[in-house]
C-alpha cells in the first residue's frame, strides 16, 4: 500500500547486483555465465507499492547467475513517492508542475522510473519540460481507481450489488446532507487526480441544455477540498475506527484510492473494512510506466530494456499478485485476492481497467489534465489579487473563435468565470487600464482590494460595467502603480499577486520605459513581502520578448495565447502558478 501501512521493509530502498545483455532475457539466459567483472550502476526509482515486486524479480535474477561478457549490471531499486520524484524531473528540465512544489535538496533523479501513473509523464511534458522524453513508457501493472467507502456505508448505496455511477457519486457529495467525501491532494497524486477528473466530469454533464455545469463542479471540488490531505495515510486515518454510528456518521465517508489500497488498508484488519466501488464510467487506472529518463549512457539504455524484459514475464504477474496488484491487462496472477464486487476481466468486468495503450501517457488528455489541475489549485488555495484588465481600442476587436465576441468581453467572461472559483477567503480587487483614462492618469481603481465575503458583489458589478476605450496601451505606469498597491498592504500567509490582461505592447509615450519599470521593480521589491506578477497576453500583438523581463524580476511568468477564445483556460494554468513551498 502506498503509505505507512505498508511494511518497513517494503518502503525501504532494496539494491540487487544483475547481469544483462543487450538483448532479450532469452538471449540473456542462454548466455548467462558463472561470475563477471566490471559494473555499471542502474538507478530505478519505483512507486512504494510496486517496489517489491521490482526488487523480488531483480534478487531472482542475480540467483540465477547472470553474467555476460565479463560485465555486470548493478540496479539501485529505489522505492520512491512518484510526487518526490516528479520534483526532481521537474527541477532538472525546468517544468512547472501545478501542487507539486519544490525537490528536496537530496533528491536525484534516477535512470529509470515506474511511478504509479502515466498523468505524472504527461504532466511533466505539458509543464513545459520540452527535453523530457523518456524511452519505453509502456505499462508493467495496473490498478483500477474505486471509491473506497465504509462498509456500512456502501450497503446503503446497494453495494456489492448495484452498479454505481460518478453522478451517483456527485449526488451524494454535494446533497443538503453531504456523504463526508475527502481526496489525497490531485495534483500530488495519481488515484485523486484520477477520481478527481471523473467527478468534475459527471459535473460537467449535469446542466440542461443552455445552463451552465460550473456551479455543479464548483460545489463538489469544495466538498472535496473540506477533507482534503497530503498524505495518503492522513486521510486513512479519517476513516471511522468503531462501529458506534455516531463514529461512522463523523468519520470520512468516501475517497478515491487505488484497489491495492483499499485492500491493503482491509488486510491490517480495521474495525470497519472498506469498500471498493466501482463506479461508472471507469476512472483512469494507475498503470506503472516504465520509463527510462532522457540522457543516460548506452549500456544503461540496454540494461534497462532487458529490466523491463524481464518484469513483463509471466512469472512477474505473480510477483504483483503478491503486492495486490494486477497485471497490465487488468488480469491478475496468484494468490490475488479481489475486493468483494470487483469485476475480473475474464469474466467480461474488463470495464473496470480501461485500457491505456503501451503508448502510455499518449493515450491520455494532456488538455484535461492540466485544466483539472489548475482548476483544482485554483479552488482550493487562498491568496490576494488585484485584476488588471486592458481596456484600450484594441481590445474592441471580434474574436472569431468567440462567436464574434469582442476580446473584451471574452477577458471579462474568464475573469467571472475565475470568480466563481475563487472562495471568500480571497482578497480581490479590480482596475481598468489604456492611456489617459482617468485624466493623464493611465489606470481607473474600480473596486479596491478586500475579501470576497464582502466584496463579491462589487466586483460581479465592476467586471460588468467594464467597456474599451478609444485609448492606448499603459502598461509601464499601470503595473508599476499596482505593484505599489498590492505591496502597500501585503498580506501574510498569503500569495500576494498580480493577474494583468493585455492584449498589446506599451504605447504610452508620455510614460515610463521597459527598462524604468524594471529598475523601479528592482528597487522597491522585498524578498520578504513578494508580489507575484503574472501577465496574461491576447491575440498576435503581444511580445512575450517584452513581458518576460518584468515577470523574472517578480517571480511570475507571461502567458500568451494567439487565439483569445482560450483566454479562460489560461487564466486558470496563471492562477495556479503559485510559488511553491519547499518539500
Amino acid at each position: 500500500m502506498r503509505s505507512s501501512l505498508r511494511g518497513a521493509g517494503a518502503a525501504a530502498a532494496a539494491t540487487a547486483l544483475v547481469l544483462v545483455v543487450a538483448g532479450s532475457w532469452f538471449g540473456y539466459q542462454q548466455l548467462a555465465g558463472p561470475s563477471c567483472s566490471g559494473k555499471i550502476q542502474l538507478s530505478l526509482a519505483a512507486a512504494p507499492e510496486i517496489a517489491p515486486a521490482v526488487k523480488g524479480a531483480a534478487d531472482q535474477w542475480v540467483a540465477d547467475g547472470a553474467a555476460v561478457g565479463g560485465t555486470c549490471i548493478a540496479v539501485n531499486v529505489t522505492s520512491a513517492e512518484a510526487v518526490d520524484v516528479a520534483a526532481a524531473v521537474a527541477s532538472k528540465h525546468g517544468a512547472t508542475l501545478a501542487g507539486v512544489g519544490q525537490a528536496s535538496g537530496t533528491a536525484v533523479t534516477p535512470d529509470v522510473w515506474v511511478p504509479d501513473s502515466s498523468t505524472w509523464l504527461l504532466r511533466l511534458k505539458s509543464g513545459g519540460a520540452t527535453a523530457f522524453a523518456p524511452a519505453n513508457g509502456a505499462s508493467i501493472a495496473r490498478s483500477p481507481v474505486v471509491v473506497a467507502v465504509p462498509e456500512p456505508v456502501a450497503t446503503r448505496f446497494g453495494w456489492p450489488n448495484k452498479k454505481l455511477s460518478w453522478t451517483d457519486m456527485l449526488r451524494q457529495v454535494t446533497s443538503d446532507k453531504p456523504l463526508r467525501a475527502g481526496i489525497v491532494e490531485p495534483t500530488q497524486d495519481a488515484a485523486g487526480l484520477s477520481g478527481l477528473m471523473s467527478l468534475t466530469a459527471a459535473a460537467s454533464n449535469t446542466g440542461n441544455a443552455g445552463t451552465d455545469s460550473s456551479e455543479a463542479m464548483v460545489g463538489a471540488l469544495r466538498a472535496l477540498a473540506t477533507n482534503r490531505s497530503s498524505l495518503r495515510q492522513d486521510l486513512l486515518a479519517r476513516f471511522p475506527r468503531s462501529s458506534d454510528p455516531t463514529a461512522i456518521a463523523n468519520g470520512l465517508g468516501a475517497a478515491a484510492l487505488s484497489e491495492e489500497d483499499v485492500i491493503a488498508y482491509n488486510n491490517t484488519k480495521p474495525p470497519i473494512p472498506l469498500a471498493a466501488l466501482y463506479l461508472e464510467p471507469a476512472p483512469m487506472p494507475l498503470d506503472y510506466p516504465f520509463a527510462v529518463l532522457p540522457g543516460i549512457e548506452p549500456a544503461k539504455a540496454s540494461a534497462a530494456k532487458v529490466l523491463f524484459e524481464l518484469l513483463t514475464t509471466p512469472g512477474f504477474k505473480n510477483r504483483l499478485a503478491a503486492q495486490s496488484l494486477r497485471s497490465p491487462d487488468g488480469n491478475w496472477g496468484d494468490g490475488f485476492k479481489a475486493p468483494q464486487g470487483a469485476p475480473s476481466p475474464a469474466n467480461g468486468g474488463a470495464s473496470a481497467v480501461p485500457p491505456i495503450g503501451q503508448g502510455g501517457a499518449a493515450d491520455l488528455d494532456p488538455i484535461a489534465i492540466q485544466k483539472v489541475t489548475s482548476t483544482w489549485s485554483v479552488a482550493t488555495q487562498s491568496g490576494r489579487m488585484l485584476c488588471v484588465i486592458d481596456v484600450s481600442g484594441s481590445m474592441k476587436q471580434p474574436v472569431a473563435t468567440a462567436n464574434g465576441a469582442s476580446r473584451e468581453q471574452v477577458t471579462v467572461e474568464a475573469a467571472n468565470k475565475g470568480l466563481a472559483l475563487f472562495d471568500d477567503s480571497w482578497s480581490i480587487g479590480l482596475w481598468t487600464f489604456s492611456t489617459n483614462l482617468v485624466g493623464s492618469q493611465d489606470y481607473r481603481k474600480m473596486v479596491k482590494i478586500a475579501p470576497l465575503s464582502g466584496n463579491r458583489r462589487a466586483l460581479q458589478q465592476g467586471l460588468a460595467s467594464i467597456k474599451p476605450s478609444s485609448g492606448n496601451t499603459g502598461l509601464y505606469d499601470t503595473l508599476l502603480a499596482a505593484y505599489k498597491e498590492v505591496q502597500e498592504d501585503w498580506e501574510p500567509g498569503k500569495v500576494n499577486s498580480i493577474v494583468l490582461f493585455t492584449d498589446g505592447k506599451n504605447e504610452d509615450d508620455n510614460g515610463i520605459t521597459q527598462k524604468q519599470l524594471i529598475d523601479q521593480l528592482k528597487k522597491i521589491r522585498d524578498p520578504e513581502q513578494p508580489v507575484q506578477v503574472i501577465i496574461i497576453g491576447i491575440g498576435s500583438d503581444v511580445s512575450r520578448a517584452e513581458l518576460t523581463p518584468i515577470t523574472e524580476v517578480t517571480g511570475g511568468r507571461p502567458f500568451v495565447t494567439v487565439d483569445p477564445s482560450k483566454i479562460g483556460e489560461i487564466f486558470l494554468q496563471a492562477i495556479a502558478l503559485r510559488p511553491p513551498a519547499p518539500r
